[in-house]
């Protein structure tokens, strides 16, 4: 695999089994086991019943566009050949939102509401990233 230029993600403890699961292809969000709230990425504290309690469950990886934001600037070099770029916010079916990208669709082409579907990007033989893919509507 070619070198990667842009910075990729520290595996932490508290994250790791959201990196196992992007490296078998399933995306991983934390659930309250106080509340069965879900949550991404990791904390400690469940934002709704204070619980400290919880686990890691796979989620379907269907959403759509919540928000976005496009990338005009160059904040690290790693990123030079892609400006413009979009960041999207991700409503997952399961209800919480995720940050990522949006492959396949031009920048000025995204807009809220889009139906997306995960699909990861291997950055090395630890490390795959969710971006996100349009899918057709239901």
């Amino acid at each position: 695999m070619a070198e990667f230029s842009k910075p990729i993600p520290a595996v932490t403890p508290e994250m790791r089994e959201f990196f196992d699961g992007a490296r078998t292809g399933r995306l991983m969000v934390q659930k309250c086991d106080g509340c069965g709230k879900l949550r991404f990425p990791a904390d400690d504290l469940c934002s709704k019943c204070n619980s400290t309690a919880s686990r890691w469950v796979p989620v379907s990886g269907r959403g759509e566009i919540f928000s976005f934001n496009i990338m005009h600037q160059v904040y690290h070099p790693g990123f030079a050949g892609q400006v413009p770029y979009g960041v999207v916010v991700v409503e997952l079916e399961e209800g919480c939102k995720i940050v990522s990208n949006l492959v396949g669709v031009k920048p000025h082409d995204i807009k809220c509401g889009m139906p997306v579907e995960v699909t990861f990007e291997k950055l090395n033989d630890e490390v795959s990233m969710p971006k996100f893919r349009l899918r057709a509507a239901k």
